[in-house]
């Protein structure tokens, strides 16, 4: 009996647990029906529907004559809504859009194409993305005519998903200035990463379901939010003086295998940076841009700052450059550091023009020494009031400020001031230098260096970059006898191998031991600066060459000839400097010109005043000289016969070879003096053409 009564009150106590369970189970049933089902709703909308932002198209930046240098161009993913279109439409479409499609990517046939939406379209998707690959703005038109697809996004079905992607189409010129975007497209570095604010815009916002597969699919109910196009950025680079620079530079990093190196073109009278080129070495030995040497570089500059030395020198006191000066035997005690000129022996008694012109170490030091030595702080604030102080702005963000020591500095002592003197001890950007070089070349007016001019939105001017910092840092006597010295360096001195008879250059070579582990090596950078005409100077210019490894190392045989490079090239070029220039200094002997690219040809003789005559349509030509005129002959302009190349320059000869299939070997310097194949000769029966230069 006892047994019964327990079996009953564990049966009854199992009964009332399962009762009192169905009751919460059912409490809680009713609790989420009634009373949590506006949350669990919510929250199932935040599970399966997004704001997502709709990209803004990034502003363009323009070089100075509107140029595009780097523009945003849409792209779109191609997706498809196959429960859209109605049965007509789609069985009679389907067929054609599936063949479109196959033949459009290339990656599926047609019968995968349409297994692929029938499949999707059964199973009631709502969103498939046909293909991964970005297509662009004229093959969305050309997809928009296909069956189906012409209906449109509301009938037919079709989503254009827009992606932009930056463009630059000058490819890698002026790349590390221009800047780069990443994945998010905002800038990472230069302009792109400097003007940012400006060129990204404001976003939009557009509400997305998730579907099947994973995909989210664009809900357009009204709510969605237009996104706000960035600004334009109107730089003061030029396309083709950015080229000129870049060529030069990359020669003459080649020529003198050095480490890197760095061109800036300053306009003379507006401050404007008309070209910035920057190259290093890799491991693998080519040059490439990765890093803004001219405005982040900082390197003791050597001689390139007795300019600044000189001009201190001279705004201090009342001597005159044809004073002499005894620079002794070649080595000088500076307290307790000898310091050395370049030419063994030294230069014994010179004058102060000489001293510059010969880039005296010596000299330079001596009279700063002399001049400032009881009260540093005096020459200090003179190289401040130059422009070389910690108030330096330029317009990218990164740019290095000057770090000159103070008097009151723990590292300062008695040498540090003839050292400054001739560019050591201290460090400079190559922007920092040339700005000083281009305000004595401005008469004295130091203006501030900039490479934006303003910012457009489409053709309204939003903001303008005028209100630029400039100031007097001179007496214009002072201004005028450097003006001297930097000609005299040119045409006397240690860049007379620069020299020209049709216009002149005024400049400083600059050759500077780089440290290694605290102490000076032989390694040098090299450089100079200057600017041109002399007597009316429209650019100034800095190149400077890092570590060159062959023979040369000194400013006036690595840089300078790159310096010279640039400014012929820019002479040349510009029609407005010929003007100054008597016709009959020019042609006192007949130029030799053989062959090349017609245009160019033609576009240098009628600069030059030269009379010239062709009856040929060829773009490639040959030069026939009767009297004291030029006539044009057309080279072979069939692709399968080998032209005749002899006279042209290398640059010619292989772009006209190559594109015949043909692989160029060379040898020697100058124009095609020989070429191994005939003239003639059937382009298939040869792989490789060797041509002689001299």
């Amino acid at each position: 009996m006892n047994i019964k009564k327990e079996i009953l009150l564990r049966v009854r106590f199992a009964f009332v647990i399962i009762l009192l369970v169905s009751t919460g189970i059912i409490y809680s049933i009713f609790d989420l029906q009634f009373n949590q089902s506006e949350r669990w709703e919510k929250k199932s909308e935040n599970i399966n529907f997004k704001y997502d932002i709709i990209q803004a198209s990034r502003g363009n930046i323009l070089s100075d004559d509107g140029s595009i240098l780097a523009t945003s161009l849409p792209f779109y993913k191609v997706a498809f809504d196959p429960s859209i279109p109605d049965d007509e439409m789609f069985d009679f479409g389907i067929d054609s859009l599936s063949y479109n499609l196959s033949l459009f990517f290339k990656d599926r046939s047609m019968n995968q194409y349409k297994k692929l939406i029938i499949e999707a379209r059964d199973s009631g998707r709502r969103y498939l993305l046909l293909n991964r690959n970005k297509i662009g703005y004229q093959a969305k038109k050309k997809l928009s005519s296909w069956p189906i697809f012409r209906e449109g996004r509301l009938k037919g079905g079709v989503l254009f998903e827009k992606i932009d992607q930056r463009y630059r189409p000058f490819s890698k010129l002026g790349y590390r200035t221009i800047g780069s975007v990443d994945e998010n497209n905002r800038g990472t570095v230069g302009i792109e990463y400097s003007f940012n604010s400006y060129l990204e815009g404001n976003n939009g916002e557009v509400l997305k379901q998730k579907i099947a597969g994973n995909y989210w699919k664009p809900i357009y109910d009204g709510t969605e939010r237009q996104p706000k196009n960035g600004k334009d950025i109107v730089t003061t680079l030029n396309v083709n003086l950015q080229d000129i620079s870049e060529s030069a530079l990359l020669k003459g990093l080649v020529n003198n295998d050095a480490d890197n190196g760095c061109v800036i073109l300053m306009e003379v009278a507006t401050g404007e940076i008309k070209a910035i080129a920057n190259f290093s070495k890799n491991k693998s030995g080519y040059y490439t841009e990765n890093y803004n040497h001219a405005i982040q570089g900082m390197h003791e500059p050597g001689s390139t700052f007795k300019l600044a030395s000189m001009l201190a020198y001279l705004e201090d006191s009342d001597v005159s450059i044809k004073d002499s000066i005894d620079t002794g035997d070649g080595e000088y005690k500076f307290y307790s550091e000898i310091m050395k000129d370049h030419k063994p022996g030294g230069y014994g008694k010179i004058t102060i023009k000489e001293v510059f012109e010969k880039s005296s170490n010596i000299g330079i030091a001596k009279l700063i020494d002399e001049q400032f030595g009881l009260d540093p702080d005096k020459y200090l604030n003179y190289i401040k009031k130059f422009g070389l102080n910690k108030s330096f702005d330029f317009q990218l963000y990164g740019t290095s400020l000057p770090s000159i020591k103070e008097s009151s500095d723990s590292a300062w002592s008695k040498v540090s001031l003839p050292w400054i003197a001739h560019g050591y001890e201290f460090m400079l950007t190559p922007l920092h230098t040339l700005s000083l070089y281009n305000a004595v070349a401005n008469g004295g007016v130091y203006i501030e260096p900039r490479i934006v001019r303003e910012v457009r939105e489409a053709n309204k001017v939003i903001k303008r970059f005028d209100d630029i910092n400039s100031f007097k840092i001179a007496k214009k006597s002072s201004i005028n006898t450097v003006k001297e010295l930097l000609r005299g360096v040119v045409e006397n001195g240690t860049a007379d191998n620069i020299k020209n008879s049709y216009y002149q250059i005024s400049g400083k070579t600059g050759t500077a031991k780089k440290v290694s582990n605290g102490k000076y090596i032989n390694r040098y950078y090299t450089s100079f600066a200057g600017f041109f005409p002399s007597d009316n100077p429209k650019y100034s210019c800095i190149v400077v060459i890092d570590n060159p490894k062959k023979y040369r190392i000194y400013g006036s045989d690595v840089a300078a000839p790159v310096f010279r490079e640039i400014s012929d090239k820019i002479f040349i070029s510009d029609k407005s400097y010929f003007s100054d220039i008597k016709k009959e200094k020019l042609i006192a002997s007949f130029p030799l010109i053989r062959s090349g690219y017609k245009k160019d040809l033609v576009s240098l003789t009628n600069t030059l005043g030269i009379s010239n005559h062709s009856e040929t349509e060829n773009d490639w030509v040959r030069t026939k000289v009767i009297d004291n005129s030029i006539f044009w002959e057309g080279i072979n302009s069939k692709s399968f016969l080998i032209p005749n190349v002899v006279g042209m320059n290398l640059k010619d000869a292989v772009f006209i070879l190559e594109s015949r299939g043909l692989k160029v070997n060379y040898r020697g310097r100058g124009r095609v003096k020989k070429q191994n194949v005939s003239p003639g000769s059937l382009t298939k029966n040869y792989k490789i053409i060797n041509i002689s230069l001299g």
